[in-house]
């Protein structure tokens, strides 16, 4: 079977304080895009992965194997398959690529191994396997809470042109949140309600206004290609663009789909890992059985 694993970005990302078990809580929208990872699953006598596309590694570190392992434990099985990735999405770039991978994965692995896990037993083991996975298990439109386990779905019919662009290495996730923590002045949290309005409507002038992240002013004195990618995309013709996740990808929302794609030749001048896509009401979608 092919599995096509959509990758997500934070319309809006506000941190709420410090939990007693050193993480932070988090108030964010977040939605689904068509740039993509492709993950091949067949039947198998152990777990076996190749990765193409990104130097990432096929080893245990891989959370398509740890997805894997997490389901076979969760299930008593030991059951096996063969997994061909192909990266697209980004890597360190806060667009959840991994995440995606390992979403694919639990859904992939569900069907193949008939082994009928229902949607909370499946979110579960997302949780298990990392803070955006259930989301990408999930997929479209959604307010997303705590560290990522508390996920409020709404309707987002409408479809919006973006630019994606990785200008810089990828971020530490840990360290990102650790100079936010060390901010004297922190940025406004953006307003998670009116963004959600803005997307259930169609609005993208008011989504313009409205999104934010405040985790771009922790990012951007250790990569301030960020800051620099986010003006020039504005200057393309943007209607805004910022940082999504923890970095180091920039996200630019678009009027249209043909200002997207201008401004995404002429990015990709500067910056080769330039990407358009379109929000979309999916997470994984499967492509053949």
């Amino acid at each position: 079977m092919r599995l096509i694993a959509n990758a997500k970005v934070n319309w809006a990302l506000s941190v709420l304080g410090k939990r007693e078990d050193g993480y932070h809580e988090l108030d964010m929208v977040m939605q689904s895009v068509t740039l993509c990872d492709t993950l091949s699953i067949q039947p198998a006598d152990s777990l076996l992965l190749r990765v193409r596309g990104a130097p990432v590694p096929a080893s245990e570190k891989n959370l398509v194997l740890r997805a894997a392992k997490a389901l076979q434990t969760f299930c008593g099985v030991s059951y096996g398959a063969e997994f061909l990735l192909k990266k697209r999405i980004p890597i360190g770039g806060g667009l959840g690529g991994g995440s995606a991978d390992a979403a694919a994965t639990l859904l992939g692995l569900n069907m193949l191994w008939d082994l009928r896990l229902n949607e909370k037993e499946l979110m579960q083991l997302a949780l298990s396997c990392g803070a955006d996975v259930p989301f990408c298990l999930h997929g479209g439109a959604a307010r997303v809470g705590g560290i990522g386990e508390k996920l409020q779905p709404f309707s987002s019919a409408h479809t919006h042109p973006l630019v994606i662009v990785q200008p810089c290495r990828g971020l530490s996730t840990p360290s990102v949140f650790s100079a936010f923590d060390a901010l004297q002045h922190p940025p406004s949290n953006p307003d998670c309600g009116q963004v959600m309005r803005a997307l259930a409507h169609g609005d993208a002038k008011a989504l313009a206004t409205s999104m934010g992240n405040v985790l771009e002013a922790a990012a951007v004195p250790a990569r301030p290609e960020i800051s620099a990618c986010a003006q020039a995309l504005e200057h393309f013709g943007a209607l805004s663009a910022q940082m999504t996740g923890s970095g180091s990808a920039v996200i630019a929302l678009f009027a249209d789909a043909a200002a997207a794609e201008s401004a995404r030749t002429r990015c990709a001048r500067i910056w080769p890992h330039a990407f358009t896509a379109f929000t979309t009401t999916a997470g994984v979608l499967l492509c053949e059985a």
